[in-house]
């Protein structure tokens, strides 16, 4: 009898699978049944080889050895992961299998994890890949259904390659480099470093802000208000004040102006990253493996993607899913929706994996047995898709003008026409013991131009507000617009890093002491400072690093060629 052999990239994802595929008999370090052998690996179980393996010399840190170039790559095995290596190479090598299925997270880093341990144990038999997006039963049998010669991914793989190479090129040369120099171990890497230095440009933009002082006019008739634009002197404001408190103000002229707000698009990993810390003050290390595990629980679509649609074909399936969420959310209960579905669909922009949803399975299942926080991000996930396709939020502004002893005064008010998805955003936020802002709407009085209304006059004062520190929210959306200006439109992957490996950059800048925590701003400490001021602009430029990310697509892709970018990086 002979078996065809599947590798997942955890243990738990493994049990999943093999559940579904009749791998039922626990073995030592995989599982088996209906002709299949499941097993997995531990995250990165083969990674590259330390420097001081290519060399002896290598072990010191020395200024003349650099750069270290290697021509020939070596990998090694961390000790902790050797049985379940071992484990695998074993099977691999089985004479019983006969075909060997990756199972491995479909992406970029997925692909890595799975040909770094086939090419390790000497494998050479016919791979396939299972490439899904969700965790559930029916979506791991039509994986099956569905498998692709892995050699469908070699760009994927070439990209993945390029990455980890320049990684390790850029992360161990500055970081050797700039830690010989200044006798002081300083971390430098790909993303963190230009990261880091966002973070300093901003602490000194702030640390140099110098607060100016401005006062504004106001009229005020019963209910209705005005004012000033900014002026700059007391003594022009005082005038001013002066000549209109009891005169008359003429209404000059008034704007309506219907407007639409559309709704929001689905969640990806990023955007789902920054509201949770908005509203939660969730990191986006935590919002991340939130996700996973309700991932791996077969409750919410694959977290690590870029897009914010569905595919074409998943009409029926979203249609289904919103009217039973409508029953399941208490907030959602009694609310008129008419499922505009197809303005979330688009094959188009989506690559590797669609946009975070619940799954069907979580309508079965519901919130029973999840943790506080798991709660926290269904209810977020699940509002996002029942906003997504609810009717737009049409309102309308007025803005009156007033004339006043020879100034201008303006009035600005707002009504609702249609509340469309913000009456369940709203409702989703009522629910929230989190700091939401409501919004304030401005009613004015009945208006027509030409009117007069004697007034009484006031005046205010304010300061100009400096810029404001990053908080994880912000700076995610810093570090995927990063460089964006200096890109080409079409350029797909714009941007530090990627959705996911963002929150891991951060928690390491962290964990190095580079950045610390106040409460939700990420600040850079004295050190982190220090590095970001020393290094070159080759290393610290976002623009640069998000050039390499884009050129990474471009390999995954097949559009661009994988050695002369590594080439690039060796110069």
């Amino acid at each position: 009898m002979s078996f065809q052999l599947v590798i997942a990239e955890k243990p738990s994802v493994a049990r999943s699978i093999a559940a579904v595929i009749g791998a039922t008999e626990k073995q030592n370090g995989y599982w088996q049944g209906g002709g299949y052998l499941v097993s997995w690996c531990i995250g990165h179980l083969v990674s590259f080889a330390e420097a001081g393996q290519y060399d002896e010399k290598y072990c010191k840190w020395k200024y003349e050895d650099l750069p270290i170039l290697p021509q020939l790559w070596q990998f090694i095995v961390p000790d902790e992961k050797k049985p379940q290596f071992e484990v695998l190479r074993a099977l691999l090598n089985r004479p019983d299998v006969d075909s060997v299925t990756a199972a491995t997270d479909a992406g970029r880093e997925g692909e890595l994890i799975f040909r770094f341990v086939y090419q390790m144990a000497g494998c050479t038999k016919p791979v396939k890949r299972l490439w899904i997006s969700s965790m559930e039963d029916a979506a791991i049998r039509e994986g099956f259904a569905n498998l692709r010669p892995d050699s469908d991914y070699d760009a994927l793989y070439q990209s993945a390659l390029c990455r980890a190479k320049a990684d390790w090129l850029v992360g161990i040369n500055a970081t050797r480099l700039f830690s010989v120099l200044y006798h002081k171990t300083l971390t430098v890497g790909r993303v963190q470093t230009p990261t880091l230095k966002m973070l300093v440009d901003r602490d000194a933009k702030i640390l140099r802000f110098q607060k100016e002082k401005y006062y504004t006019v106001g009229i005020h008739s019963g209910s209705l208000k005005a004012d000033s634009g900014r002026i700059a002197d007391a003594e022009t404001a005082n005038s001013i004040k002066e000549k209109c408190t009891g005169a008359n103000a003429v209404c000059a002229s008034i704007r309506r102006e219907k407007k639409a707000e559309q709704p929001p698009k689905l969640y990806d990993l990023t955007t789902l990253q920054r509201e949770a810390n908005r509203l939660f003050g969730f990191t986006a290390k935590q919002t991340l493996d939130y996700a996973q595990q309700l991932y791996e629980k077969k409750l919410l679509t694959y977290p690590r993607t870029d897009s914010q649609y569905l595919t074409e074909d998943m009409g029926q399936t979203v249609q289904h899913l919103v009217s039973d969420l409508l029953g399941l959310l208490p907030f959602a209960q009694g609310f008129a929706l008419t499922a505009e579905v197809d303005r979330v669909l688009n094959s188009k922009k989506v690559s590797d994996h669609h946009a975070i949803i619940p799954t069907s399975e979580f309508v079965k299942q519901g919130f029973t047995g999840l943790a506080e926080s798991e709660c926290k991000l269904m209810n977020l996930v699940c509002s996002k898709l029942l906003c997504a396709i609810a009717a737009p939020h049409e309102y309308e502004t007025v803005t009156a003008v007033f004339s006043c002893a020879g100034n201008e005064f303006a009035a600005k008010g707002k009504t609702v026409l249609v509340p469309g998805w913000k009456e369940i955003d709203q409702r989703f936020r009522s629910t929230l013991k989190a700091d939401t802002e409501e919004e304030v709407l401005n009613t004015l009085p009945e208006l027509a131009e030409g009117q007069s209304y004697s007034v009484v006059s006031d005046i205010s004062e304010h300061f100009t507000s400096p810029p404001k520190a990053y908080t994880e929210d912000t700076l995610l959306s810093a570090m995927e617009r990063a460089g964006a200006e200096d890109m080409p439109e079409e350029a797909e992957r714009k941007g530090l890093g990627t959705p996911a490996t963002r929150a891991a950059i951060l928690e390491k800048l962290v964990q190095m002491g580079f950045v610390q925590r106040k409460s939700k701003q990420l600040v850079p400490t004295k050190d982190g400072i220090n590095l970001a001021v020393v290094l070159p602009e080759s290393l610290t430029s976002p623009a640069l690093t998000a050039e390499w990310e884009n050129r990474l697509t471009e390999i995954a892709k097949g559009n661009a060629d994988a050695d002369e970018f590594m080439a690039e990086i060796e110069a």
